[in-house]
């Protein structure tokens, strides 16, 4: 029983970091995402629609 209880733990901790993992995967992508949207509202011009309405 012992043994069945480590490898649960195991289990759960590995399942955890491979969805940090992910989620640092997901913030980099938005990051980039968000890099590129403010750099296309800045070159339409202070005037027109923006992608983003911070």
């Amino acid at each position: 029983m012992l043994i069945l209880l480590a490898f649960v733990l195991v289990v759960i901790f590995a399942g955890l970091g491979f969805a940090l993992h992910v989620l640092w995967i997901v913030a980099a992508v938005l990051l980039v995402l968000w890099l590129i949207g403010f750099a296309i509202g800045r070159g339409e011009g202070a005037g027109s629609h923006r992608f983003y309405r911070w």
